[in-house]
């Protein structure tokens, strides 16, 4: 799998890709609008949460075959207007977004 990627939605330009040298599962979409950061838009995963996605809890692999899916949930969020700063957790109890401008703590993936 690539380890970044860059493509094109309406008129924004999207980088994605895993966090590098990142202990925990993150990946990012950043999105721009004419060369200027709009927001980012993450994934992360809970360490117990892994194995749901790949047995070898492999980053790589998890990213492949849900990257698609993750792809339409940002496609849904420009399609919305919503730009907030957000993270998508998923955790062995579900999923939640996470909105991060409106946390008072610092997040941390775990």
């Amino acid at each position: 799998m690539e380890k970044e990627k860059t493509w094109s939605y309406k008129d924004f330009q999207i980088w994605e890709g895993l966090k590098p040298e990142s202990g925990h599962f993150q990946y990012f979409f950043v999105v721009s609008e004419k060369g200027a950061k709009k927001c980012s838009y993450c994934v992360w995963i809970d360490d117990e949460t892994l194995d749901r996605f790949d047995r070898s809890k492999g980053f790589e692999t998890i990213a492949s075959l849900q990257r698609e899916a993750w792809s339409k949930w940002v496609r849904s969020k420009i399609d919305r207007g919503d730009f907030r700063n957000l993270v998508l957790k998923l955790e062995t109890s579900g999923q939640k977004e996470i909105d991060l401008g409106s946390e008072g703590e610092k997040l941390t993936p775990a």
